[in-house]
């Protein structure tokens, strides 16, 4: 049976779970005007997600799954509510300063990978450092150690063009934590991936958490995945709840 999806109130104890928590959203409401509609895509959405921990979010299309991702993101805003950060309040942040987080603490994947072809896959990895302020060495050193994870250890300095599908969705899933961040996004990162590829991600995609203590909120279509992750969370008419 489903489970509303509850956070304490109270700015003491939102504090002290934000503490623990790499995100926590409190209480989110998010809706759009579609002539003279007013379209509720999320309602009062209460969430946290722990590092380490790969929790699943499912629900049919136009549920609000692209809606909250892009809330817990930085990359929305809500129109009330709170949403936490590696322990930071964002809600009242600055367009810069939003930049930064997501530049820093927040990793995005999506179901196409968004490689630069001409970019080998240490590369790829290796250039937002570089862009963050890494030295060569440095950036590089981070992502041959991030590729190793993820079992890439030999394709280091192949481009997409000469890697599979679940390939370089790896890179991909490497390059989105390359600057530490401590919060994996996923928009159906394995949709365009064959069963036996998706698999192969998806327990790539585990070490990396398990590994790395990254935190990572999964909207899939997948219900087989899902189901292996640590908690599922649905979302039906902009309403969130735990199964």
């Amino acid at each position: 049976m489903s489970k509303s999806v509850t956070v304490s109130a109270g700015t003491e104890s939102a504090v002290s779970e934000s503490a623990e928590s790499a995100l926590l959203l409190e209480h989110v409401n998010r809706s759009y005007r579609e002539g003279p509609r007013r379209l509720d895509i999320l309602k009062d959405v209460s969430l946290m997600v722990r590092p380490g921990e790969i929790v699943a979010l499912v629900g049919p299309s136009g549920s609000g799954k692209t809606t909250l991702l892009q809330v817990a993101g930085l990359l929305d805003r809500p129109d009330s509510g709170e949403v936490w950060v590696a322990g930071a309040r964002c809600s009242n942040m600055g367009d810069a300063e939003r930049t930064r987080m997501r530049r820093d603490r927040i990793g995005f994947i999506y179901q196409f990978h968004h490689l630069l072809p001409e970019f080998n896959a240490l590369e790829n990895v290796a250039l937002p450092q570089r862009i963050a302020g890494k030295t060569r060495v440095q950036a590089e050193g981070h992502a041959i150690d991030l590729l190793g994870v993820l079992g890439l250890a030999e394709r280091l300095r192949h481009r997409p063009g000469e890697l599979s599908g679940g390939e370089r969705q790896r890179v991909a899933i490497a390059r989105a934590v390359a600057n530490g961040a401590g919060l994996l996004l996923g928009d159906e990162p394995t949709g365009n991936l064959d069963h036996r590829t998706a698999e192969q991600v998806f327990a790539s995609m585990l070490a990396l958490v398990r590994g790395k203590r990254v935190a990572a909120l999964i909207a899939t279509h997948n219900l087989e995945l899902a189901e292996r992750m640590d908690r599922i969370l649905t979302i039906q008419d902009g309403v969130l709840s735990e199964q």
